[in-house]
This record gives structure tokens, sequence and C-alpha cells, in this order.
């Protein structure tokens, strides 16, 4: 799951503060979901899947398929 976060990041050329900014974090904490330090709470998953236009499932790495159902 961590590395699809960095995955997903870094395929729109974004830093992980461009991404902190955008949910509204630090640089810092948000690092700590891609590395798998803090676990990620929902309502953060539900807005990257957002942005990202794919689902919680695929951030979770509950299905490889990166398009929504």
């Amino acid at each position: 799951m961590y590395s699809r976060l960095k995955d997903l990041r870094q395929d729109r050329d974004l830093t992980q503060k461009q991404l902190a900014s955008f949910i509204g974090m630090s640089q810092t904490g948000y690092s700590k979901y891609e590395t798998g330090e803090n676990d990620i709470p929902t309502a953060i998953l539900i807005k990257l899947a957002t942005y990202y236009d794919t689902s919680v499932d695929y951030i979770l790495g509950l299905t490889d398929n990166p398009l929504k159902p």
C-alpha cells in the first residue's frame, strides 16, 4: 500500500509537501504514511482516492485495477 501512495504521487510529479498541503497536514506527517510509520486515517484515504481519481481499494492494495469500479 505504501509504495502505491508514493507511485501515485510521483506519477503526477508532486512533492510530498504539495500533497501534504492539499490534505492539510505537514510534509513530515504525510511522509510517515508513505513509509508505513503511521496508519492512514479513513478520511485521508478517501481524500487521496478522490484526488487521484482511483478507489480506496487500489490504494490499500486490495485490487490491482487503478480505475474506479
